[in-house]
Parts: structure tokens; C-alpha cells; sequence
């Protein structure tokens, strides 16, 4: 594995290993506090981030290394029209790895073909995260300490969310995923995910638009928020953003042992009388995003 692009090209055995050295790290951080020395981390963010590019940028300081970057298109010589081949030609002369989000699905394929250093999808329009879906695989192994024969309920923007699509991918391999799939008709899983993930891997699954209806079946109920962004008509995007909003209340049939992911930012989709609910896991989530990159920094370039 040169470059990650596609949470697919990751067999099970060698997520297993990724989950197993975050873990290391999370248990034995200063074992790892020099292993980047002298590295360098490019993040090139065309598309606004929070937690993706500060989650990177801790990363490779936590490991010893150093970054450069920019935090939006407007800030490099995409502005003049400079195009993604050029501009990571141009940044692999500077950095030893580059993680990249870019507002075009394909985009980060496109930059790991034009370069010799390895090149991490940090997202790519409503196509793919890969390391969003490890941060989540690390913390479904920490919360429930297995990925099998798990109910997974994804609920909200499952037409344009690339998180759910990586993740309905990689819980694709597992024994005894079941997927209880909840959205508005019009925000629906893409067709090519189902057919791709789950229909060819015969998982039971559900499409539903009552989250209540699904809520007692559930061990995972990962929440998404509308995204503003993809929409063409604001007024579609007004009608289907509170589509969904979890409460204490709506959280009364719940499994006492049920794991409430989102790959935040929040919205409203989760109220703040949520967070103290043992059952939210957003942000330990959050905190095991550094861990997981932290792993797969090292493993690309070779230094685990």
C-alpha cells in the first residue's frame, strides 16, 4: 500500500493491524513521539475541515514530524488555476506524504498518480474518507471490541454522506453485518453503493424513515448531518436538514449498550442532551481520529 485512496484497498487483515498499532499508540504514546523525526506532512485542503486537518496535523506532530499546508483552495495557486496534477508535483518535492481533500470525487487518485510520495484521501466530495472510516472501525473495536455481528443503523444524509458509504464498505466484510439504512426518500443510499456492498455480499439490510421504528435494533447508530454543501437548491436543503433529531426521548428504546457515532461536525441532528449519555461515543471518536492517523502515517511510510 503506497497511497490510501479508497477504504477498499485495505484487506481486513490489514485494517486489523491499523486498529491494533492505534491501540499501541493510544496505550504506549511515547513509544512513538519520535518515529517521524525529520518527516514532513503535507495538508492540502481544498474544502473547509475542523477535525480531519487538525486530527492529520496532530498526528504527524504527536509522531515528531512537522507540517505545511493550506486550509483552502483560495490560499494556493488553485486560485490562478493550477491544476491537481501540478499542485502535488510541485508540494511531494517539499513533503515525504501529502493528505489531500478536494471538493471533486477522484481528485486524490488523480494527485497519487502524479507523485512518488504517498498520497491519503482526506475526502473527496460525497465519494469517499477513508480515514474518517478507520477513526470509526478504531472506535467501534474500543466500544465493542469486535467488528462482527453488529446491527449498524446510519441515519441522515446517506445519499451524499462519503462517510457512510466508506463505512457501509468496509463493515461490508464482516460476518453478521446487518444495515438498517434511515433517510428521507430523497437522501437515500446511491444504488451503487447497495449493489456494490451489500446486495453482492447478500447483508440483510433495511431502508426505513422512522428512526424510532428502528432504534431497538440497533448496536450502532451512526448520525449524519444534512450537508448544506452538496445541495444545488436551498430550498430542498431547508426542507430535509431537521429530518432527523435525536433526543433522550427518542433514545428510551435503545439498547443500554448501543454505540451513538457522527462523523461531526454537528448540526442539530444530535441534541446537546445527548452528549452526557454514556452511549455517545462522537467525541471519543474524535480523540481516536489522531490515533488512527498517527497509525496509518507510519504505515505508509513504512516506519511501524
Amino acid at each position: 500500500m503506497r497511497s490510501l485512496i479508497d477504504i477498499m484497498q485495505l484487506t481486513t487483515a490489514e485494517i486489523d493491524e491499523l486498529v491494533a498499532l492505534g491501540s499501541d499508540i493510544i496505550a504506549n504514546p511515547e513509544k512513538y513521539a519520535h518515529k517521524c523525526d525529520g518527516k514532513i506532512l503535507a495538508t492540502l485542503f481544498f474544502e473547509p475541515s475542523t477535525r480531519t486537518r487538525l486530527s492529520f496535523e496532530s498526528a504527524m506532530l504527536s509522531l515528531g514530524g512537522q507540517v505545511l499546508g493550506f486550509s483552502e483552495a483560495s490560499s494556493s495557486s488553485a486560485a490562478k488555476g493550477e491544476s491537481v496534477a501540478d499542485t502535488i508535483r510541485t508540494v511531494g518535492c517539499y513533503a515525504d506524504i501529502i493528505a489531500m481533500r478536494h471538493p471533486k470525487e477522484g481528485a486524490p487518485l488523480v494527485a497519487s498518480m502524479n507523485t512518488s510520495v504517498p498520497v491519503i484521501n482526506a475526502g473527496d466530495g460525497g465519494h469517499n474518507h477513508p480515514t474518517q472510516t478507520l477513526t470509526d472501525l478504531l472506535t467501534i473495536h474500543h466500544e465493542k471490541g469486535h467488528f462482527d455481528n453488529l446491527t449498524v443503523g446510519l441515519c441522515g444524509d446517506l445519499k451524499f454522506g462519503r462517510t457512510v458509504h466508506s463505512l457501509i464498505a468496509a463493515m461490508s466484510r464482516y460476518t453478521g453485518t446487518k444495515f438498517v439504512l434511515i433517510s428521507p426518500e430523497e437522501l437515500k443510499v446511491p444504488s451503487y453503493v447497495k449493489e456494490t456492498y451489500i446486495k453482492k455480499n447478500n447483508i440483510p439490510y433495511e431502508q426505513v424513515t422512522d428512526l424510532e421504528e428502528a432504534m431497538p435494533k440497533l448496536d450502532i447508530l451512526y448520525m449524519t448531518r444534512v450537508q448544506r454543501e452538496r445541495f444545488f437548491n436551498e430550498e430542498d436543503y431547508l426542507r430535509l436538514k431537521d429530518s432527523y433529531i435525536l433526543t433522550p426521548d427518542k433514545l428510551k428504546t435503545a439498547k443500554k449498550d448501543l454505540t451513538i457515532l457522527h462523523p461531526l461536525p454537528r448540526v442539530n441532528e444530535i441534541s446537546v442532551a445527548v452528549d452526557d449519555d454514556p452511549r455517545a461515543a462522537y467525541f471519543r471518536q474524535v480523540r481516536y481520529g489522531r490515533f488512527i492517523r498517527m497509525a496509518l502515517i507510519l504505515t505508509l511510510l513504512g516506519l511501524n
